[in-house]
């Protein structure tokens, strides 16, 4: 992902640390074990993409120790941080104790507000790393447009619980719409708890269907027969084998579209 990309064109070195279990846990000794004398930082992103885990308050508790052990820096990126489901909370890294001097927060207008193509973010970090933030801004591309500037200011201004009620109860639908469709047609989804993607299984359909041999066979059989497109879940994984009977579906589209792709999943392959 782009997290990854940026990272490799710096030379750094990168370190994963899987999530275990069907809840996709974080545990304190996978994350000690991915750190080296060398380890300067760790990125969490949550709400995640593609598997829309929302990472809960005692694991940002133990990542908070762990950091502090080892005098690390955090980069969350919480651009999801308005679309949850089903009770789940989204607990900004930076609001527990003892870490916000070392968490450096990450998160922008596109997802919230709809407006993918502006690609305009903000940070929020301690002064003295704001600083080197700026300079690396000024740059990199000197500032966004400032029209973008006050627009986003003033939805900044105007946002409400009602909004995001509404945001959520809106992504809910498509979420459900989507799962649900997905379920029917033999994938095993593991719903998530916020985002706007869904990474589905399809293992029992490569042994009972052709063009479910791996997932670049699947994303490919699912555009030409159902005219639907997804992402390899490869396109995820550290190990890409890890993810070859994987696919991420996007749903945040208009209801409409939606239902015509749903429509077309179950036509082609119910």
């Amino acid at each position: 992902g782009y997290h990854r990309n940026i990272l490799e064109m710096t030379g750094a070195t990168i370190r994963y640390v899987p999530l275990g279990g069907p809840e996709s846990t974080v545990d304190r000794a996978a994350l000690e074990e991915a750190v080296t004398a060398d380890t300067k930082a760790v990125i969490v992103n949550t709400p995640a993409n593609p598997s829309g885990k929302v990472w809960t308050r005692a694991e940002l508790s133990t990542l908070a120790d762990v950091l502090r052990a080892y005098d690390l820096v955090a980069i969350t990126d919480e651009i999801y941080e308005y679309m949850l489901y089903d009770g789940a909370e989204h607990v900004s890294l930076a609001s527990l104790p003892g870490v916000h001097e070392r968490t450096i927060t990450i998160s922008g207008f596109s997802k919230a507000y709809n407006v993918t193509g502006w690609r305009l973010g903000y940070g929020v970090a301690p002064a003295p790393i704001a600083e080197k933030m700026g300079l690396m801004n000024d740059a990199l591309y000197i500032c966004a447009p400032r029209p973008l500037q006050h627009a986003a200011l003033a939805a900044f201004e105007d946002l409400d619980g009602d909004y995001v009620t509404e945001l959520q109860a809106k992504y809910a639908e498509r979420r459900t719409l989507m799962c649900e469709t997905l379920e029917d047609i033999g994938f095993d989804v593991p719903w998530p708890d916020g985002a706007y993607y869904v990474l589905a299984r399809f293992g029992d359909l490569a042994e009972t269907r052709a063009g479910f041999s791996d997932d670049d066979t699947a994303c490919e059989t699912l555009i030409q027969e159902a005219r639907v497109g997804s992402v390899t879940g490869r396109s995820f994984y550290e190990n890409p084998t890890d993810g070859q009977y994987q696919l991420r579906f996007c749903f945040a589209k208009e209801i409409p579209v939606l239902k015509q792709a749903c429509e077309q999943l179950r036509a082609a392959f119910g």
